[in-house]
């Protein structure tokens, strides 16, 4: 054999390669392939994940604080109302007074002065979005709180037959029930 058969056939030789080996090289990197496709698939959900699960904790926080800043004078209005009950019951005194006695010209101007102070008191609350809660009809637990039973011919029973106490809300926040009698 002439050294240009040898080459010939060695390159033969070193040229076809093993389709065993080409066949495991292929599916070694179909494998490695599938197996990147999969942890890019992983790492795609968590990346989506974690995007939602800010985006609700920031429209949480933006509802928070909204809430936050609404309800900011809860705690002063809670406070105010004592002094709303004071007025109401000074003018109640008062109407009770002219009755049992007659009406008087001091007793007058002062109830007039006390109830022009009130009327400004309530519309200050009402701008702040302060409201008495309303107490005809029937009891709803949600507003009213029912101190006592009494016996009533005019009212049907679970009715609302006399408030003792005044109610209030702060836009739709209850503030205070109302303390009210119902019928039995």
């Amino acid at each position: 054999m002439s050294k240009s058969n040898e080459n010939n056939s060695v390159e033969a030789e070193v040229e076809t390669p093993n389709v065993e080996e080409v066949t495991e090289t292929l599916e070694n990197e179909v494998d490695e392939l599938t197996q990147m496709k999969e942890l890019v698939a992983q790492w795609e959900d968590k990346y989506l994940r974690t995007h939602a699960d800010f985006e609700n904790s920031k429209r949480l926080l933006a509802k928070d604080k909204v809430a936050a800043v609404s309800y900011a004078n809860e705690s002063f209005a809670n406070d105010i109302l004592s002094v709303v009950d004071s007025f109401d019951s000074a003018l109640a005194t008062i109407e009770a007074t002219n009755r049992e006695e007659g009406s008087s010209e001091v007793l007058d101007k002062i109830k007039e002065g006390l109830d022009l102070t009130y009327t400004q008191l309530i519309k200050v609350l009402e701008k702040n979005h302060i409201k008495v809660v309303e107490t005809l009809g029937e009891l709803n637990p949600d507003v009213h709180q029912a101190i006592m039973q009494v016996d009533s011919e005019d009212h049907e029973a679970g009715e609302i037959v006399q408030v003792l106490q005044k109610g209030y809300t702060i836009k739709d926040r209850l503030l205070r029930p109302a303390m009210v009698s119902t019928a039995k």
